[in-house]
């Protein structure tokens, strides 16, 4: 079993920045990368981006690329959501998670509980 934990999440003002973090609590061949979905009240469950932990290689949703950066430490196992220029459709629950490097969530194999990021206008 894996286990994965968010954090970071809070309430910031359109233009703002926020840093989310995820540990996992470890690394297995068949969870390769790191993702990041974001989920709206009412609506899906959306890809956002998603790193290789072995090259750090990162990959982004068009509504997020410029804005967002994802990175990693690999010996720490952590994973960092860079989050810029906030607007108020930024505002989700999002969600890490541990799995093949896709922007399919259900290639993913293990989740976290989510941490809520809430962009004011």
């Amino acid at each position: 079993q894996v286990q994965v934990v968010e954090s970071g999440g809070g309430l910031v003002q359109t233009g703002g920045s926020l840093r989310l973090s995820c540990v996992v609590s470890r690394r297995t061949s068949s969870t390769p990368a790191m993702g990041w979905f974001r989920q709206a009240p009412g609506k899906e469950r959306e890809y956002v981006a998603a790193i290789v932990w072995s090259d750090g290689s990162t990959n982004y949703a068009d509504a997020v690329k410029g804005r967002f950066t994802l990175s990693r430490d690999y010996a720490k196992n952590t994973g960092y959501l860079t989050m810029n220029s906030l607007k108020p459709e930024d505002t989700a629950v999002y969600y890490c998670s541990v799995g093949a490097y896709s922007y399919k969530a259900n290639l993913y194999r293990y989740w976290g509980q989510g941490t809520q990021v809430t962009v004011s206008s």
